[in-house]
């Protein structure tokens, strides 16, 4: 196991197995996991793992490799099912809780709560002024989705509380869900970005959605728009992001993904008054990293015990080796 988790994932893979668990809160140095894989018949990762190749050409034992994640970008599929290596995730289990997260962030970024919680703890707080920390109201603003999934459409669902006029686009169209929720079809990314005050990403990152948001998208969008992404750094070009965000061209940013990640303290986004960061936190309330952590766990057991994973990336592999 990568990292210290619940004890209660720790516990259910020692039904089946002795269980070793890096210490530290900091990722394992590549090559301290590749050397532990390499007795190891099955590997409880994060998503800041690089489960490659190489690493599986050196576990000749590895029966799974379970991703305590809905994502697996971290892992190489394809190279664990030419070995007979089932990769497991964790899907569905942290959709409300990314979602509520989301729009949290689109809530403190337009209230401004950040900085007036800095005010106050700085002794900055002197009167109440008519004119201080004006910020804008999600009613009746447009958002814009990016990719209309389980994530996606729990947000549209909020949006519409505030009364938000929601567009989305998404690879195909969902016309059951427009009539649900009460939301519009944008044909392209670009008819999106023309629309919204507000983007929120939820897409997965793959070849497809590496750089999705980069200088082009950043041009067509209203010059007081705000980003939001809780999907994954890369799909944002960062440093297009930075420029867009110096020039003007782009309101804000509220962001729990980067890249890389962790942010360093000197990255030019934090010099930035219009752009808010957290640390990866979407998916982290007790009862959702809990049963994150106790899926993964139960993927690495059902292997161990002879089964193919619970939730399972690539059943192609066929029964482990």
């Amino acid at each position: 196991m990568s990292r210290p988790v619940f004890q209660e994932a720790v516990d259910l893979i020692a039904t089946v197995a002795e269980v070793t668990v890096w210490p530290e809160e900091t990722p394992p140095p590549y090559d301290r996991l590749r050397a532990e894989a390499r007795e190891a018949d099955g590997l409880f990762c994060l998503l800041t793992d690089r489960i490659d190749e190489s690493l599986l050409d050196d576990a000749p034992r590895l029966r799974v490799v379970s991703n305590m994640a809905v994502g697996y970008d971290n892992v190489d599929v394809n190279a664990a099912s030419r070995r007979g290596i089932y990769v497991g995730n964790t899907p569905g289990v942290l959709t409300e809780t990314t979602a509520e997260f989301a729009f949290a962030l689109m809530l403190a970024f337009a209230r401004r709560i950040p900085q007036g919680d800095r005010m106050v703890r700085e002794g900055r707080w002197k009167t109440w002024g008519p004119m201080t920390l004006l910020g804008s109201d999600l009613r009746h603003a447009t958002l814009g989705i990016v990719g209309l999934g389980r994530i996606g459409q729990i947000v549209a669902a909020m949006a519409r509380g505030f009364e938000m006029r929601v567009v989305y686009c998404s690879r195909t169209r969902k016309p059951e869900i427009e009539t649900r929720l009460g939301i519009e079809y944008a044909p392209t990314l670009e008819a999106l970005l023309a629309q919204a005050d507000y983007v929120s990403l939820h897409v997965p990152l793959n070849p497809e959605t590496r750089r999705l948001i980069g200088e082009a998208q950043f041009g067509v969008m209203r010059p007081n728009a705000v980003l939001i992404n809780t999907a994954r750094g890369e799909v944002v070009d960062q440093q297009a992001l930075v420029a867009a965000l110096e020039s003007g061209r782009l309101g804000g940013a509220a962001l729990d993904v980067a890249d890389p990640e962790p942010m360093a303290p000197n990255d030019p986004l934090l010099k930035l008054d219009n752009v808010l960061v957290t640390p990866h936190i979407a998916s982290a309330s007790r009862a959702t990293r809990l049963k994150m952590a106790t899926m993964a766990a139960q993927n690495v057991v059902d292997v161990l015990e002879g089964r193919r994973p619970t939730h399972c990336v690539n059943p192609e592999a066929g029964g482990g080796r």
